[in-house]
């Protein structure tokens, strides 16, 4: 409030930056400027540089930063089988102990997928093969049960082929299971000979 009131009585810019004990932050800044021009005043009115050790610092990490980037490049180079000349004898020695790691790992990796593939199979196998026990244990029952089908029970089976309108075609009559309602059977005519 007391910001707002020197900047209208005075006609001053003015910014303001509070930081509370809590970690709340607040700032004021007049209409009539931005921070970054207020800040430019203060470092030419001051006679200092307030950006420079902040530039100074970020062009250190830039620095840092390409210098992993190159170690990194160089060391793929070398894994890569490039770049070899200038290496000592300790050093291709341990870039072949990093490659043999490497292929350890890659291979342990591999070894795991194959393995879990594996696994899935012998599940899905085990479940066709129960599955198809089933299916065998269900036909059994079905040969077994005697409204299933034409069973040699004594019938005469001549009366079931008969010609249909006494004409020249053949029929047969066939009994069925209802496997819809799960009761009682239906009775199927198929033409043998037309």
């Amino acid at each position: 409030k007391k910001a707002k009131e020197i900047t209208v009585l005075c006609d001053a810019k003015v910014s303001i930056i509070m930081l509370s004990s809590t970690g709340k932050f607040h700032e004021y800044i007049s209409p009539s400027a931005s921070t970054k021009q207020l800040y430019d005043e203060y470092q030419k009115t001051l006679g200092v540089d307030l950006w420079n050790p902040h530039y100074q610092r970020m062009q250190e990490h830039l620095r840092q930063l390409k210098e992993v980037n190159r170690n990194l490049r160089k060391e793929i180079r070398q894994r890569m089988g490039e770049s070899l000349n200038d290496l000592s004898f300790d050093e291709l020695r341990g870039l072949e102990q990093d490659i043999d790691d490497s292929l350890k790992v890659i291979r342990e990796r591999k070894y795991k997928v194959i393995n879990n593939q594996i696994e899935t199979s012998k599940k899905k196998l085990r479940n066709v093969e129960e599955i198809h026990r089933n299916l065998l244990l269900e036909f059994d029952a079905r040969e077994e049960d005697p409204h299933y089908g034409l069973v040699d029970n004594g019938v005469d089976y001549g009366s079931v082929l008969g010609f249909s309108n006494g004409g020249h075609r053949i029929l047969a009559l066939r009994l069925q299971p209802n496997l819809h309602t799960g009761a009682g059977s239906d009775l199927t005519t198929y033409a043998l000979l037309e």
